[in-house]
């Protein structure tokens, strides 16, 4: 079975922004986020775009030389036309967390726009759980 377009780019989007390249360049994280994006972290504090754009390259896993997000269980959901869900497990410096992630096509977009990362969710999981 062929996977939809969308969630395939919506993956390969995703697994971008954690590229340490990607997380230090403002330019090359700013064609991955809607401008209406929103995060609510792991620490549960809410971030915006612009909070986002300035914070990354400080963040963990942006130094070349640093730890790095390890992903399993990637999955993608089209929840309607340029609106992908986007699931996974990320393991970083022995923190694991699951994460979810909303991509869409900005309102008013052509079907050939990229997808953006409107919304993202990180929760911890503690250890020793399943």
């Amino acid at each position: 079975m062929t996977q939809d377009p969308d969630i395939a780019e919506a993956i390969a989007r995703e697994l971008r922004l954690l590229d340490p390249a990607v997380r230090v360049s403002r330019a090359s994280a700013a064609e991955l986020l809607d401008p209406d994006f929103v995060e609510v972290g792991s620490s549960g504090r809410r971030w915006t775009y612009e909070e986002m754009l300035a914070e990354l390259p400080e963040m963990d896993g942006a130094a070349e030389d640093g730890p790095r997000h390890e992903t399993a269980e990637v999955t993608g959901t089209l929840l309607a036309p340029g609106l992908v869900h986007v699931t996974y497990e990320s393991v970083l410096d022995g923190r694991r967390s699951r994460r979810s992630s909303l991509w869409r096509r900005p309102p008013g977009a052509t079907a050939d726009a990229p997808l953006r990362l409107y919304y993202h969710q990180g929760t911890p999981v503690p250890e020793g759980r399943v």
